[in-house]
């Protein structure tokens, strides 16, 4: 089995992101797209979405492209910027693309999106990687 089918069977028994609905559409190396539609039970007291069911959809597509080499990567530092609201019934999308990889670490950004396009949230993670023995 490769990198990629490992990672994707991993992410079909991960519980937490399966629990709120987050869905991989398209894995590649160092790349990550999931998705999520937002419900009432993810609005916080000011009636707009929480901005931690953003950050764990943002969290999420950065687990899975800075695994997607086959080594186990753990995130060091993840930053995020909210642009703007999201609501229930939105549909938001995170892609997660590497922008620097070495033996031990590895720079993504994370896009989250309405499914028009609209930028919710831009974050930044840093990854340890761990190299695995084969």
């Amino acid at each position: 089995m490769d990198a990629l089918e490992a990672i994707k069977e991993k992410f079909a028994r991960d519980t937490f992101p399966r629990s709120l609905g987050i869905e991989l559409l398209e894995l590649a190396p160092g790349y990550a797209r999931v998705a999520l539609k937002l419900g009432e039970n993810m609005v916080n007291f000011q009636g707009i979405v929480h901005g931690g069911a953003i950050f764990t959809l943002a969290d999420t597509a950065l687990g899975l492209a800075s695994n997607s080499h086959g080594d186990a990567a753990v995130a060091l530092t993840v930053t995020i910027n909210y642009l703007a609201p999201a609501r229930p019934g939105d549909s938001l999308v995170a892609t997660a693309e590497e922008e620097h990889l070495t033996r031990r670490t590895g720079v993504y950004r994370i896009r989250v999106t309405t499914g028009s396009g609209e930028n919710i949230a831009l974050a930044r993670g840093t990854v340890y990687r761990k190299q695995v023995i084969k």
